[in-house]
């Protein structure tokens, strides 16, 4: 409708130029009649009271004026019986004015002269009198074609301003609207709420994106479903494994720990060799299912259950350094730095140290020998501390560095045991509240870092750590985290 409008007025307004240029042919045509029919009165006035000597030229006047309002009125039938008659009366007033001119006397005007003038001059003003009115109406024509004009694209620009308000309204509505709540949905899809839909209807191409989106969102909401439902039993099948093999692994152990301590009888040296290799590949499976029971219960929501006291790092530090040191096979620079006026850090001092060990194990794997391994922590603004392990391996390519912290990825320079360490020490860090990540260059070494924020609120942590103690999520997860030699 708009742009019909718009073709409308354009159309109009050519129509009313047109109308407008005819109407000022129209009134130039009536002017120059006007005109000429003055000049042709003036010349019969001129001629009445000319000389002998000047009557030649204003007889030329006259024909010249009366010839160009023939040519002007030629398409006029009325006003050319009209020029016939002046001509004719013209003609026989000449004839008479000539025959006095001749006689000399040129201030003796017959009767009959006087009444072929008045009726000459009579028809003059009459087609005078007549252009006047013509050029009187043609000029209320012209303007009334100037007021349609305004009119016209008054009345069109007001309709243009309301259809385009209108349209706006409706691309408001039909667009706008519907895009808005497709973003602020978009942003619910990023967040993994897949069940979410647009819900919007129209029979627009809007209407059919929302329609294709919310049958995609609900497909894919269905297969999320399912397979976090596949993940959930496969989860609760390893947490069940896990659990049940831990027993007889334990038992495994324990048999292996008096045979070695010659409990049954002397050992010779080969079957020494051959019980200590068993006793490492126990070992190796005890810590692989203890890292899937870890993992199993952070997921489930129990790895949140800490005992928040305050950190003393400089016993971490060298409870960790100790541990490492008492299984190197080769010599390595372990040492540690510990910030100035670093802020009272809460938080459950056995996971905080397995997330150190975890890291250090990592870094003496990579470093050669004589290298040096640091261990820092210092404060990072105002709200947090961060705890860094630097080494001086064979580094890690950018492209593995935002994998290491999933389930089951190790770094091609990192191979470890289960793939299972850094994800459980992501587990452990973000449940006290903070951040892990990494920064390497190949060929420089690595420095893996985590962050822990600052609480003020020392009472508190204080009484949830009391009301912990007196749960069996304490007793389960001591059961799982301390070595399995005292069970």
């Amino acid at each position: 409708m708009l742009v019909l409008l718009i073709f409308g007025q354009h159309g109009l307004n050519l129509w009313l130029v047109y109308l407008n240029h005819k109407a000022c042919q129209r009134v130039t045509h009536t002017l120059v009649v006007e005109r000429e029919g003055q000049h042709l009165l003036n010349a019969v006035i001129d001629k009445e009271r000319s000389t002998l000597e000047g009557y030649q030229q204003e007889q030329f006047v006259f024909n010249d004026s009366l010839n160009s309002l023939y040519k002007l009125l030629k398409d006029n039938p009325s006003q050319l019986k009209q020029l016939d008659r002046i001509k004719y009366l013209y003609k026989q007033w000449q004839s008479e004015f000539s025959q006095e001119k001749v006689a000399n006397s040129p201030r003796s005007h017959s009767g009959e002269e006087i009444v072929l003038f008045d009726a000459l001059r009579t028809q003059i003003d009459n087609l005078i009198v007549y252009e006047e009115k013509l050029l009187s109406d043609r000029k209320n024509f012209l303007f009334n074609l100037y007021q349609i004009n305004i009119f016209i694209n008054f009345f069109s620009s007001v309709a243009i301003l309301l259809l385009a308000s209108f349209n706006i309204q409706v691309l408001h509505r039909r667009a706008k609207v519907p895009l808005h709540k497709l973003a602020e949905v978009s942003k619910l899809w990023r967040k993994g709420e897949m069940e979410v839909q647009i819900g919007y209807s129209s029979p627009d191409e809007v209407g059919e994106l929302a329609e294709v989106l919310d049958a995609m969102t609900n497909e894919i909401h269905q297969r999320q479903t399912s397979i976090k439902e596949r993940n959930q039993h496969l989860e609760d099948l390893i947490c069940a494994l896990s659990h049940d093999l831990r027993s007889p692994l334990l038992a495994t152990r324990n048999t292996l720990d008096a045979m070695l301590r010659e409990a049954f009888g002397p050992v010779n040296d080969t079957w020494r060799e051959v019980f200590e290799d068993y006793h490492q590949a126990n070992t190796d499976l005890l810590k692989l299912v203890e890292a899937l029971v870890d993992v199993s219960r952070y997921e489930a929501g129990c790895g949140i259950q800490l005992n928040y006291e305050p950190l003393n790092w400089e016993e971490i530090f060298v409870k960790v350094i100790t541990q490492i040191k008492a299984t190197l096979k080769s010599e390595l620079a372990l040492i540690y730095r510990i910030s100035q006026s670093l802020p009272t850090i809460y938080g459950d001092e056995l996971e905080i140290r397995r997330v150190l060990q975890n890291l250090l194990e990592n870094a003496v794997r990579v470093s050669e020998a004589n290298k040096e391994i640091v261990l820092e922590v210092a404060t990072l603004g105002e709200s947090q501390v961060q705890v860094c392990v630097r080494d001086r391996g064979l580094g890690i390519a950018p492209e593995e560095k935002e994998r290491l912290f999933h389930r089951f990825i190790q770094g091609r320079t990192r191979r470890g045991k289960s793939g299972l360490g850094l994800y459980l020490c992501r587990q452990i860090v973000e449940a006290h509240g903070g951040s892990i990540g990494v920064e390497s260059s190949l060929g420089e070494g690595s420095t893996f870092w985590f962050t822990l924020p600052v609480h003020t609120d020392e009472a508190r942590f204080q009484d949830e750590s009391k009301l912990r103690r007196s749960t069996d999520v304490r007793e389960c997860r001591t059961e799982y985290c301390e070595d399995f030699a005292g069970r």
